[in-house]
């Protein structure tokens, strides 16, 4: 039988909302005398990152054990510290089209979500790319204790946009998030690019 169309969008943040220019990363790398890469392959290992999208460690402790192992034992504290404050300043950027597609799928009168594995200054950072009032939901796994690909934080993004899994369409950039979804009930795509938004717009019928 097939599915019913769906009633909500709950999308992913980073790859599919925001994007992130791999220029400005290098550039601080640069500056700073860092090795290209260096920052986000620390910044990203998950066992640095996983406690901090959990909500077990806050967004500064992450940061701090960030610059702590750019520096090592014998690198310069300092020189870490600073380059990863700058590397923390840029917050990414608001992808058009994509925010697009978001205000046409809540103009035609679905409920549109953000479902994220992030650090408790997502906040922050919605105001600050003034994306706060542009979805009806945030739900961040660091708040829940519990991150994708969790058979747990896809249901309780479905409690939070008040819409049964059956009837909620997510999209993710990540192959393990859209499995997970699937696997919690959910219709799910993956993100390949902006263009795939025609697509979504066809399937949700806005």
């Amino acid at each position: 039988m097939p599915r019913e169309r769906p009633t909500a969008v709950l999308l992913d943040l980073d790859g599919v909302l925001r994007s992130w220019d791999p220029e400005v990363t290098a550039g601080v790398e640069r500056r700073h005398g860092l090795p290209a890469g260096a920052i986000l392959d620390t910044a990203m290992r998950w066992s640095r990152l996983r406690p901090a999208v959990a909500g077990e460690v806050s967004h500064a402790d992450w940061v701090t054990s960030v610059a702590e192992a750019l520096a090592g034992p014998a690198g310069d504290p300092e020189k870490a510290r600073a380059a990863v404050q700058e590397w923390q300043d840029y917050r990414g950027e608001v992808d058009p089209d994509v925010l697009t597609f978001v205000r046409a799928a809540r103009a035609a009168g679905l409920r549109v979500g953000l479902a994220t594995n992030a650090t408790d200054r997502l906040d922050a950072d919605l105001a600050a790319l003034a994306l706060t009032d542009e979805v009806d939901t945030v739900v961040n796994s660091a708040r829940l204790g519990v991150h994708k690909p969790a058979k747990e934080f896809f249901q309780q993004a479905c409690l939070a946009i008040d819409v049964p899994p059956a009837r909620v369409l997510f999209v993710d950039d990540e192959d393990r998030s859209v499995l997970g979804a699937r696997a919690a009930g959910l219709s799910a795509y993956r993100w390949t690019g902006p263009a795939d938004a025609r697509y979504l717009r066809a399937v949700l019928g806005v």
